[in-house]
């Protein structure tokens, strides 16, 4: 295969996503049926992480051992990676010893750099602008109860970060529309969010009031209100998100067999109230467990193409 890197949602195309949802519901039924499958044998996954992590340590590393391969994590603390050497050296050394490199960071620029050094394929497991692998999860699971996405509405209730990035780029790709919802001053940047052709303006719609982003909405979802990185602001965010808290009736007003999401970690009474996160409608722990499946799904996929 030629060399292929998954740096944000954009990079692959509708087809490629619904090939690695199929994929995703085979190897998961393996794992759930306790069917050994093994197609990775003697192949390694680095893991880098600049960012803390739990479902992304646990969702990669479990699912690379699963899939018969092995794993290196390694952090900043523990690494050259926190001192002086370059990314880009970095990038030529490690990427001469592992088969797949999953990088946690900060800004989008340091993955594009390592990428653009390495000499085996790159996922993003997060970064300041971008969060494909949750969305493919969150996707991957709206899908497993509802059916296709396509001509269905999601409300984004919350910070214009990369999770709200995502979601623009996922609807362009698979033809669904995004309600986006957000304090003033915290804005999702739009030239950001857009893939390489363009955003289309029918793919989102902005609202200033959080409850008419959830009218009729399929999905409602949201995150926390300060992520990594920008803890400073803690306070602040606090008191400018205070009416972005999802709750009983935002969730009232949206489809009556519409689900709720959250990325995890969650913040009871913050983001979201436990009556919604906790309820019926709450899909969260589904939506964390499938991390691992798709992103078993885009390790094959990256290592092996297309497997029948």
């Amino acid at each position: 295969m030629a060399l292929r890197h998954y740096l944000q949602f954009s990079d692959f195309t509708a087809d490629e996503y619904h090939y690695l949802f199929e994929r995703a519901a085979a190897i998961k039924a393996k794992f759930k049926n306790y069917e050994k499958y093994h197609p990775l044998t003697d192949r390694t996954l680095a893991m880098i992480f600049e960012k803390a992590s739990t479902r992304t340590r646990v969702s990669f590393e479990a699912g690379m051992y699963q899939l018969g391969g092995s794993v290196v994590h390694l952090t900043t603390e523990g690494s050259q990676l926190g001192r002086a050497e370059p990314i880009e050296d970095s990038a030529k050394v490690i990427s001469r010893m592992v088969d797949l490199v999953m990088i946690r960071t900060f800004e989008q620029t340091k993955i594009e750099a390592f990428a653009a050094n390495s000499r085996v394929p790159v996922i993003n497991g997060l970064t300041n602008e971008f969060h494909p692998c949750q969305i493919l999860a969150d996707l991957f699971t709206f899908i497993e109860r509802r059916g296709s996405i396509a001509g269905k509405t999601v409300a984004w209730v919350g910070d214009g970060n990369n999770m709200a990035n995502t979601w623009l780029q996922a609807a362009e790709l698979l033809d669904f529309r995004v309600h986006v919802s957000t304090p003033r001053g915290y804005e999702i940047d739009e030239k950001l969010a857009v893939g390489p052709g363009g955003t289309r303006s029918d793919c989102y719609q902005f609202f200033s009031s959080p409850k008419d982003a959830c009218r009729g909405a399929d999905l409602v979802t949201t995150d926390v209100w300060t992520s990594m990185g920008f803890e400073a602001e803690n306070e602040e965010r606090r008191r400018a998100f205070a009416d972005w808290c999802v709750d009983e009736d935002m969730m009232a007003v949206a489809q009556p067999d519409a689900l709720f999401m959250h990325c995890l970690p969650a913040h009871r009474g913050e983001e979201v109230t436990a009556e919604v996160i906790d309820g019926p409608q709450s899909v969260v722990w589904d939506e964390a467990e499938n991390r691992m499946h798709v992103q078993k799904a885009l390790i094959e996929y990256l290592l092996l193409g297309r497997v029948d």
